[in-house]
């Protein structure tokens, strides 16, 4: 999964990025891992492997990875190419899902590139840009499909009535994540790649003053958030970089005496998976323990194929335990001894926490 990171000029979105980042390098099983001079791997905090690792005494832990890229700082006009305008929209293209990060914080000393603290406005900045650029791209499809309708193929009939569809969504400057379409229609549109039908974590910077509990900002992103059924989160990424600098111990003081019960990257992360209908299994043995990432409602044959496209090709069978059942049984012997190890078949649908070994032919 790429979540991109974007947001107006001193918004606190590169403050968010190296947080967020720097809590990636803490993890030695899976260090952070600099792609690019903006892109950032991080693992994916999973209690459940480090207690697999110790029951199995594995070699090896490996957990489920989240591509993180620190987007260009966007202006008015970014969709006409002003400032790193083309950059910042052919990245974004790029990523599943994007962490907007907006302004929620007041400081004398950081000026605002609009000059006064208004999350709302800043959001639609933002999302009219991006609309802009979609605007562009469905005009053209449109022209298009309106042309082949012509040959009476009721394929590109529908296709036209969607396009029109969403003309008139991204003409008014809204997103086409807001629009209520059919399953079959979502699915036609996703094969035009929109910006705006990406979907979106509003990432609320509040001061450090206002941790736990926000302010009247912070309460506008989330009711926005709600409005178009996006993820919204609170957090203050000046206080979660100084965190990440600390060492374990003085980390989690601190953490204390201001009320966080949990980092800001593992709140992005949940809400990432939450957005995207991801969920994780896991495989264990001594040579290792990983966490594999796939889409909620994937089947055990599709799941397989994760690993390798043989064990989807070939598979036989799914021998599944829970993890909660796994680890009071003591390990997968024991487990099938209680009788808390399934066979499945091609139908089973993977379930989050799965401990799986794959059966097959080569």
């Amino acid at each position: 999964m790429k979540l991109g990171v974007v947001g107006l000029p001193n918004v606190g979105k590169s403050t968010l990025f190296n947080a967020i980042t720097e809590a990636g390098a803490e993890c030695a099983n899976y260090p952070f891992c600099t792609i690019e001079p903006n892109v950032g791997v991080v693992a994916v905090p999973d209690d459940r492997l480090g207690a697999l690792g110790k029951l199995y005494n594995t070699k090896k832990i490996t957990p489920a990875v989240l591509e993180f890229v620190d987007i260009a700082g966007l202006v008015k006009g970014a969709s006409s190419g002003e400032g790193l305008g083309n950059k910042f929209l052919s990245h974004i293209r790029e990523v599943d899902a994007i962490v907007h990060v907006v302004r929620c914080f007041s400081d004398k000393n950081i000026t605002h590139v609009e000059d006064t603290v208004d999350p709302i406005r800043d959001i639609e900045i933002i999302n009219l840009e991006l609309a802009l650029a979609d605007l562009e791209t469905v005009t053209k499809r449109k022209e298009k499909a309106e042309k082949l309708v012509k040959t009476g193929e009721k394929k590109y009939m529908e296709e036209a009535e969607l396009l029109k569809k969403l003309y008139a969504c991204l003409a008014e400057g809204k997103s086409v994540r807001t629009l209520q379409l059919t399953d079959k229609e979502r699915e036609l549109t996703s094969t035009f790649f929109l910006l705006t039908d990406k979907p979106v974590i509003y990432c609320a910077n509040v001061g450090e003053e206002d941790i736990g509990k926000g302010n009247e900002h912070s309460a506008k992103v989330k009711e926005f958030a709600a409005s178009e059924h996006s993820q919204s989160i609170e957090i203050c990424a000046k206080v979660e970089c100084e965190l990440v600098q600390l060492d374990p111990e003085d980390r989690a003081v601190f953490a204390e005496e201001l009320n966080l019960t949990e980092s800001g990257l593992n709140r992005i992360i949940k809400a990432g998976y939450s957005l995207l209908g991801l969920i994780s299994y896991l495989t264990a043995g001594e040579k290792e323990v990983r966490a594999w990432t796939i889409e909620r409602g994937t089947k055990a044959p599709q799941a397989a194929g994760k690993i390798h496209t043989d064990f989807e090709k070939g598979f036989i069978r799914a021998e599944v335990v829970t993890y909660d059942d796994l680890m009071a049984c003591g390990g997968f012997v024991g487990a099938k001894e209680k009788g808390k190890v399934r066979s499945e078949g091609k139908e089973y649908v993977m379930q989050d926490g799965d401990v799986v070994l794959f059966r097959f032919n080569v």
